[in-house]
């Protein structure tokens, strides 16, 4: 079945990638609802893609991406659709410098900027250069310490306080991740850095971690976007904030071993208080 659709060729004319992709996606007569649920991209993101609004998308790297995981989807060469993506982009920013330069001439006063256009031009730059920083040391750095899997030292219990024994509970049954919220990026591997699942998981889609996966830990940007249950058994979350995470084990023993975060603590000591 072929799909017709309304012709709407983006700035190259409908003649670039943007036009392979959807005449690609047309002749295997898919919509572009069907894409963005094979692909999980939002439809609002495959149409800048048939546009050809390749500046237009969040990042490079997301223009890059979706442009290479379409052209898999619909029997396009990948490596050609992001070559011709990268050289769209290109070609884009060259043309809004030229642009750029193209209405200002020193020779004209009025056209000159003024001192406080420079200043705000000055703190501009360094507003880019912070939020630059910010978000290679949040991608690059050392991933924050969680909690550690046991309590070095242990407060002495009140005087005259029964404490009831610590349960042990029994390490069994598969260990099933579940996304809270859309787009959740996450990453398992095993002890030797093999991949096991990499992906941006729907919200209510579950990961299963194999049960014969050799020390498998766990790599995310949302550890508070994720719910935990060993053998069934809803677990706390890894945190109750964002924050990367990196290299948490994810075994049920590691995971049933994290000491209780201070409020749950609180919460339990209440009664017998």
């Amino acid at each position: 079945m072929v799909i017709q659709e309304q012709e709407n060729p983006g700035p190259d004319g409908g003649s670039g990638v943007d036009a392979g992709l959807r005449q690609a996606r047309l002749d295997k007569g898919l919509s572009l609802a069907d894409v963005s649920a094979a692909l999980r991209i939002s439809e609002r993101h495959l149409k800048m893609i048939e546009d050809g609004q390749f500046a237009d998308l969040p990042a490079r790297t997301y223009a890059v991406g979706f442009t290479r995981s379409y052209a898999r989807l619909v029997g396009l060469n990948e490596a050609e659709a992001v070559a011709a993506v990268r050289n769209t982009l290109d070609s884009t920013q060259a043309d809004r410098f030229r642009r750029m330069g193209s209405t200002f001439e020193p020779g004209d006063p009025a056209r000159v900027p003024s001192a406080q256009l420079g200043w705000i031009s000055a703190l501009a730059v360094l507003l880019l250069l912070v939020g630059g920083f910010m978000f290679y040391r949040s991608f690059f750095s050392p991933a924050e310490t969680l909690p550690p899997l046991r309590e070095e030292t242990e407060a002495p219990a009140p005087a005259g306080v029964p404490q009831p024994a610590p349960a042990q509970p029994a390490v069994s049954g598969p260990v099933v991740f579940t996304a809270l919220e859309d787009e959740v990026w996450v990453k398992f591997y095993d002890a030797q850095g093999k991949q096991l699942m990499q992906k941006q998981m729907a919200k209510g889609e579950t990961y299963t971690v194999p049960a014969d996966a050799q020390g498998p830990l766990l790599w995310t940007g949302r550890p508070d976007a994720l719910s935990i249950s060993v053998g069934g058994r809803p677990i706390p979350r890894l945190s109750e904030k964002e924050g990367i995470v990196k290299d948490v084990p994810v075994t049920a023993e590691a995971l049933l071993a994290r000491p209780p975060r201070p409020q749950q603590t609180a919460a339990a000591a209440s009664p017998t208080a």
